[in-house]
C-alpha cells in the first residue's frame, strides 16, 4: 500500500467507517484522474476483499465475464463460470463473502460503478437487492461504490428514489488537491520547485494527482508544461475531449458551455449561457449546469444582494481553461513553447483569470490571513453594468461580506515580481469602491484587500487605498 498524501477529511471518514462496527455503503465520486481509486485502495488499513471495475462501453456479456474473472482471482484461482445475470453474479459474491465477514471487517469495492450499469443489464436493481437483502445486515461489511460521472452517482445512487433510497451511509466527493496538497504531493515525489513555479503548474493543470504525477524531478514548471501540454504524446495534449466524453454520454453541449465560460472570465448568468450556447430555457439546461457543477468543472456564485436564481457561473477547471486558451489551436510544439506564450498578451489575461479562480477555491486560507476565520461571512461576486453613457460600470470578483459590518473587496493580481500600483489602477480601485457603495447603498465599512504573488511594491504611495495585502504564501497553508 502507498501513502495517501493530503485528503485529511477523506481519511477521517474512512477511519470512522473502519471503526463503526456497522454495515457501511460508501459512495465516492469526483472527476476523472482525481485519485478516487487510489484513495480506496490505499486508504483502508486491511485492504480490499474484492474489487471490480466497470469498463467504458462494455457489453453486459463482457462485464459479467470480467466479474467472474475478478471473483476467480480472489477465490484461490479456481475458475468460476460466467454468471448469466447480475442477480446470479451477486449470489456468487455473497457465497464468497459469507465466511469472510464472520472473521472480521471486509471491504468490497465497485469502481466505475456507472459503467457497470449498461443499458437493460439489470445491474442497478440487482445491486439494490444485494444490499437490501444481505449486505445491509452484515456488520462486518463495507461496500464502496465509486464513479467519475458525478451527476450519475448523485441522481442514481445518492438521490435514488427506489431500492437505494437513503441507503448510502457515507459519501465522499473527491475534489482536486489544494495548493498546499499539491506542494506536498510534488515534494513526496522529489519534485523541488518554489512556490511561484508550483502556482504556475496549478494554474495550468489544477490539483489533479494523475496530471501532477507526470511531472519529473529536475524539471522547471515551464519544462513540465511543455512536456505535458505541448508535445504530441504529452498526457494533456489531447486530454480535453477524452475527459468530457468519458463523463457525459452526449458531451457536445457540456463542451459548448465550457467554451462559452472560457471566453468570459467574469462569468455568465444562466440566461447568458442559454443565449450564447443556443440552449432551451428548461430542465435540460439546468441538468447540464448541474452536471458540470457536480463534476467540478464550473462553479456558481451568488452575486452580492441577489439570490441563487441570479447565479453567475464561472469556469473553475484550470486545465480546461488552459487547453482552450493555449493548447487547442497552437501550432507551437516542443521545448520553449510555454516560455514563448508567457511573453504574450494572452498570458497576462489568462494568468489573471486563473489566479482569481484559485483564490476563490482557497477562501478559507484567505479569510484566515485576513484574521476573520471565526467571523461569519459570505463570499460572493458583484458587477454593475452602466445603464447610460454617462455611467461607469464596475466588477468585483471576490467580495467577503462579514457579520461584523465590514466587507472585504478583494482584488487578485498575478505577477512575476512585486506588484506595482499605477495611477490608473489606483483610480480604478477607488471607482470600484464608490460605485459599489452608490449602487448597493451598503453602510458597512469597505476594506480594499489585494492578493498578489510577491506583495505590493509601492503601497505607501497610495495611503489608505489598500487596507490589507496578502501574498501567495497563504494559499500554501493547510
Amino acid at each position: 500500500m502507498e501513502n495517501v498524501i493530503g485528503r485529511t477529511e477523506e481519511k477521517t471518514i474512512i477511519k470512522r467507517i473502519e471503526n463503526s462496527g456497522e454495515p457501511e455503503l460508501l459512495a465516492v465520486y469526483g472527476r476523472r484522474r482525481i485519485g478516487k481509486t487510489f484513495l480506496i485502495r490505499n486508504g483502508f488499513i486491511n485492504g480490499l476483499a474484492f474489487e471490480f471495475s466497470g469498463t467504458h462501453n462494455a457489453t453486459l456479456h463482457q462485464e459479467l465475464e470480467s466479474f467472474s474473472l475478478a471473483l476467480t482471482n480472489v477465490s484461490g484461482g479456481i475458475q468460476l463460470a460466467k454468471p448469466d445475470s447480475w442477480i446470479q453474479a451477486f449470489q456468487m459474491l455473497i457465497q464468497y463473502l459469507t465466511p469472510l465477514v464472520k472473521k472480521g471487517r471486509q471491504i468490497v469495492f465497485f469502481d466505475e460503478f456507472p459503467w457497470i450499469n449498461t443499458p437493460r443489464s439489470g445491474f442497478l436493481p440487482a445491486f439494490e437487492n444485494f444490499w437490501n437483502s444481505w449486505a445491509s445486515k452484515e456488520k462486518n461489511l463495507v461496500v464502496v461504490i465509486c464513479g467519475s460521472a458525478a451527476s450519475w452517482m448523485i441522481k442514481k445512487v445518492i438521490n435514488n428514489r427506489g431500492g437505494l433510497h437513503n441507503r448510502v451511509t457515507r459519501r465522499i466527493r473527491l475534489l482536486p488537491f489544494t495548493v498546499a496538497e499539491t506542494a506536498d504531493y510534488l515534494k513526496h515525489r522529489k519534485v523541488k520547485l518554489d512556490k511561484y513555479q508550483i502556482l504556475q503548474i496549478y494554474m495550468a493543470m489544477g490539483g489533479i494527482p494523475q496530471y501532477l504525477k507526470e511531472i519529473e524531478s529536475g524539471d522547471s514548471s515551464a519544462q513540465a508544461i511543455d512536456k505535458l501540454c505541448f508535445t504530441k504524446d504529452g498526457l494533456l495534449h489531447d486530454e480535453f475531449k477524452n475527459l468530457y466524453y468519458s463523463l457525459f454520454d452526449s458531451a457536445e453541449n457540456h463542451i459548448d458551455i465550457i467554451r462559452a465560460l472560457a471566453s468570459k472570465g467574469k462569468g455568465l448568468t444562466r440566461t447568458e449561457i442559454i443565449e450564447t450556447c443556443k440552449l432551451t430555457s428548461g430542465g435540460y439546461t439546468s441538468q447540464l449546469l448541474n452536471e458540470l457543477t457536480e463534476s467540478g468543472f464550473i462553479t456558481p456564485y451568488i452575486p452580492f444582494g441577489k439570490t441563487s436564481k441570479d447565479n453567475v457561473y464561472k469556469l473553475t477547471d484550470e486545465y480546461s481553461l488552459f487547453y482552450i486558451k493555449f493548447i487547442e489551436n497552437s501550432r507551437a510544439i516542443g521545448p520553449g513553447t510555454w516560455l514563448m506564450f508567457s511573453a504574450g498578451a494572452s498570458w497576462k489575461s489568462w494568468s489573471g483569470i486563473a489566479f482569481e479562480s484559485i483564490c476563490m477555491k482557497h477562501i478559507d486560507q484567505i479569510k484566515n490571513a485576513i484574521g476573520i476565520k471565526n467571523v461569519y461571512s459570505e463570499v460572493s461576486v458583484w458587477r454593475y453594468q452602466p445603464k447610460s453613457k454617462g455611467e461607469q460600470g464596475a466588477q468585483i470578483d471576490m467580495l467577503i461580506d462579514r457579520a461584523d459590518r465590514c466587507i472585504n473587496i478583494c482584488e487578485m493580481k498575478f505577477a512575476s515580481d512585486t506588484f506595482e500600483i499605477t495611477k490608473a489602477y489606483a483610480k480604478e480601485l477607488d471607482n470600484k469602491l464608490k460605485i459599489f457603495q452608490e449602487q448597493t447603498k451598503s453602510k458597512k465599512s469597505l476594506f480594499m484587500t489585494l492578493v498578489t504573488t510577491y506583495g505590493i511594491k509601492n503601497i505607501r504611495s497610495y495611503p489608505g487605498l489598500i487596507q490589507q495585502q496578502i501574498t501567495m504564501d497563504v494559499l500554501f497553508e493547510v
